[in-house]
């Protein structure tokens, strides 16, 4: 029998078969996904076979081909992966500039893991209802670099209800993967987008200006007019996993292009002689938080953070 997963808390996951029953499924033993050493090697998306037994329940026996999915380094294991999701159409990257603030350093470890697992990302910055004008401006110039590197972005104010349709559209017939930090609004924004899920949402921590954990699970849920949200829980950071060094550059699109006319091919634009990237981001062409974000990554891999696959 085959399905969708849709739901995943950790020890079981929900399968939606294809003709529509919801069944609950568990993995047989120590169930290996080509390699990868992940601390879920089944993912909300994910299409696969499951075996029913007896007692109504069923265990999933394999995993088809996926599309693509979006991984990260699971936080305190450094070996291993966490898949948020697969087979998606689309993330949607919800983000503020306050009240918590998502570094740029964030966004571009998510954009960039995303161009590696060629996963076109949306950018949705939220609460444009609680900024002052100098959030606004600094808002507004964000815009403006992601917009010319190529993602689109979106104002909004889940709260409000402001630019929420223009969301929907955007959701229509796609499934859609929705991350962020905590505290950053999503769980009121699918809320919002889907009246009637009541997802659960929280506060934000005055002291540290961070938000706390409301979702615990990824989970889909069908959009009006095809296609289906994945919430999945707010993430603190983005550990890239399984790049090499030379790979990075080719995930910011403004610096692999600028790349090709670096004097040398393995050029990990920080020091070499001819550097065409360092010469961009002097005459301002590549943005120096976009290049800071690269280097930051590089750093990782000094430190020996990214891991090959197991």
């Amino acid at each position: 029998m085959q399905g969708l997963v849709i739901k995943n808390t950790g020890s079981w996951y929900q399968v939606k078969t294809d003709d529509g029953q919801l069944v609950e499924c568990k993995i047989k033993g120590n169930f290996r996904l080509k390699g990868i050493r992940s601390t879920n090697p089944v993912a909300v998306g994910d299409r696969v076979q499951i075996i029913l037994n007896q007692e109504g329940t069923a265990f999933i026996s394999e995993i088809e081909d996926r599309k693509n999915y979006i991984i990260r380094r699971a936080s305190n294991l450094s070996k291993q992966s966490h898949i948020l999701a697969a087979n998606l159409d689309q993330c949607m990257l919800v983000a503020t500039i306050n009240h918590p603030e998502t570094s740029t350093i964030f966004i571009d470890r998510f954009l960039a893991s995303a161009e590696a697992y060629r996963v076109p990302v949306k950018l949705l910055f939220n609460k444009t209802d609680v900024y002052n004008e100098d959030e606004l401006r600094y808002l507004d110039a964000l815009i403006t670099l992601y917009t010319h590197i190529g993602y689109p972005c979106f104002k909004l104010s889940a709260k409000q209800g402001e630019g929420i349709e223009a969301i929907r559209q955007e959701l229509r017939g796609n499934i859609t993967l929705f991350s962020g930090n905590s505290g950053v609004g999503k769980s009121t924004l699918i809320n919002t987008l889907l009246p009637g899920i009541d997802l659960k949402t929280g506060a934000i921590s005055t002291i540290h200006n961070k938000g706390m954990h409301t979702t615990t699970f990824s989970e889909m849920f069908p959009v009006e007019g095809g296609g289906y949200i994945i919430d999945t829980p707010g993430i603190k950071g983005f550990g890239t996993f399984d790049m090499e060094e030379e790979e990075v550059g080719h995930y910011f699109p403004e610096i692999f292009k600028a790349s090709a006319e670096c004097k040398y091919g393995n050029c990990t634009h920080r020091h070499e002689p001819g550097c065409a990237v360092r010469e961009a981001v002097e005459q301002h062409l590549i943005s120096e938080s976009r290049y800071t974000s690269y280097l930051n990554m590089l750093e990782d891999k000094d430190e020996g953070k990214y891991r090959a696959a197991y």
